[in-house]
């Protein structure tokens, strides 16, 4: 088999079509609301991380796992555009995930999933040479497995790997001691490590797992992490939000394209916040992914919100 080309990053992980649906009056239970519009578009938390790298000049590979529907067909043919090199794995006579997605007039969102077993990536279905042939490697945590596999191949090749998690699926304690830079939701430190204050349970994390930076993304808030030394809270940049699908894909794009420039931890947070918010100003996962020169000047002008006091 022909090795495949290097690449600045790699993404294993999750993809997902998404039917966006906004809505100016949000549904109580048992109600009948009108909607005005509603759009297919491709998403998934590590698939929309490595598009996004893509765009912003680096080299790609997507590793992840569809049907073979027209869902999957509108992913193919996104990776094929921007030039992600896609390793897709094929489950036969099987429907691609999808969610279905309400955006209230807020901006916020609530996302439905539909994911068949079967589109779920399994460590048989990796190749080793996928994953060493990178500078980066970067998982989310739904398919514990298939990424605990990945990221200990990225560990014994000297790749850094990233992981965005958000819940404790069971094996992400094995998941989280093969990672470098954790960067995870609000809750997600406190939950596994069962401090009572999210600074302390970075400081966990970290001493627990041995990573390099642990972090957690807050919103509009923005993101505090703990690299060993020091607390670095980076508030989010004050935007019209449209739509908060994908904040998070985003980030982690920015924070990762950062690393790969050997950027400062808090310049690499900054240009992930900007990029983050730049994508809630328009409608879906993957809606206003601006170019790295708009990113910065938004970061040089826009105001952002107070910071909140980093507590021991």
């Amino acid at each position: 088999m022909t090795k495949p080309p290097l690449v600045d990053l790699v993404g294993v992980g999750l993809n997902a079509t998404d039917t966006l649906i906004p809505l100016t009056t949000y549904p109580e239970r048992g109600s009948k609301v009108q909607f005005t519009q509603a759009s297919v578009q491709p998403g998934g938390q590590t698939a929309s991380t490595v598009f996004a790298c893509q765009l912003w000049g680096l080299a790609t590979r997507y590793v992840g796992k569809l049907g073979d529907d027209p869902a999957a067909m509108l992913h193919l043919r996104e990776f094929a555009r921007a030039g992600v090199d896609a390793r897709i794995v094929t489950a036969p006579q099987t429907a691609s995930a999808q969610s279905v997605i309400l955006v209230d007039e807020g901006g916020e969102r609530t996302v439905l999933n539909q994911r068949n077993p079967r589109v779920q990536l399994t460590p048989a279905d990796l190749q080793r040479e996928w994953i060493t042939q990178a500078r980066a490697l970067h998982v989310d945590g739904l398919e514990t497995a298939a990424a605990t596999l990945a990221t200990s191949w990225a560990r014994q090749a000297g790749i850094p790997t990233i992981a965005d998690l958000d819940e404790l699926y069971p094996g992400v304690e094995d998941l989280v001691a093969n990672i470098d830079y954790l960067i995870v939701s609000r809750d997600f430190p406190a939950a596994l490590t069962g401090e009572r204050t999210l600074e302390r349970a970075l400081r966990t994390l970290m001493r627990r797992f041995g990573c390099t930076v642990t972090a957690a993304t807050l919103g509009h808030e923005g993101v505090l992490a703990w690299d060993g030394e020091n607390f670095h809270l980076r508030p989010a940049y004050q935007v019209h939000v449209a739509d908060t699908t994908g904040a998070g894909d985003i980030f982690h794009a920015g924070f990762i394209y950062g690393l790969l420039q050997g950027w400062p931890l808090p310049r690499s947070l900054d240009f992930a916040c900007a990029a983050a918010a730049l994508n809630c100003t328009a409608q879906g996962a993957r809606g206003h992914i601006a170019p790295a020169s708009e990113i910065e000047s938004l970061m040089a002008t826009a105001p952002r919100y107070a910071a909140a006091p980093v507590l021991d």
